[in-house]
């Protein structure tokens, strides 16, 4: 998807699918909903769109971010690399979810390309801000939420390590600052881990 495509999210809603086309017409309905509303929108409205069981919209996409993904032509698996980065030992955590994400955006152009064009828009764009931001944060908030006590602890650990990993972005392939961008991509997971290391498992008062 072209970051013009992601601007210029086409308003089609109450098409009945038929049983062929169930998938697509719940991606239709879920890309003109998130254009209109955002990310906030929910599953239910979403199946209300396409004229199908909320059920269903689960069947085909487990989650609100799966399908958000799905809408921004960026393949599951990538998505699972995220979650798979939070299954291992604590002391290479930061190491693992840098990794994980830095080379989500800097790897096959099918997910590359449709972040970038996220990114891209999120520049000039509040909505497309949120839906990004949102979308990011999510996906550590729902591990970090497995391995902490308070959902305010969870919310701000994800949202500072979505906010660094994403300003390693910008610089490298938005601004294109001459150093970060020429730098490589092992070098820059190595000076970024510690930090989301830190953030991610630190204890209070330690």
């Amino acid at each position: 998807m072209t970051e013009n495509q992601h601007q210029n999210l086409p308003l089609r809603r109450g098409r009945r699918p038929g049983a062929g086309n169930s998938r697509q017409t719940i991606l239709d309905a879920a890309r003109a909903r998130f254009a209109e509303d955002g990310y906030a929108t929910t599953i239910r409205k979403i199946a209300a769109d396409a004229g199908v069981n909320p059920a269903l919209v689960m069947q085909f996409f487990r989650s609100k971010e799966d399908l958000f993904a799905a809408v921004m032509s960026i393949s599951p698996g990538a998505l699972s690399r995220i979650d798979q980065a939070f299954d291992g030992p604590e002391h290479g955590l930061g190491e693992r979810v840098t990794r994980a994400h830095l080379t989500l955006w800097e790897s096959d152009p099918q997910d590359s390309e449709a972040l970038l064009a996220m990114l891209r828009a999120a520049v000039s764009t509040p909505q497309a801000a949120e839906q990004l931001r949102e979308f990011i944060q999510a996906r550590l908030l729902k591990q970090l939420g497995l391995r902490l006590h308070t959902d305010h602890d969870a919310t701000v650990r994800a949202g500072l390590a979505a906010s660094m990993l994403m300003g390693v972005i910008v610089g490298r392939r938005i601004v294109q600052v001459p150093a970060l961008a020429a730098e490589d991509l092992e070098s820059v997971i190595r000076m970024v881990a510690p930090g989301i290391q830190m953030v991610l498992t630190s204890r209070p008062g330690a």
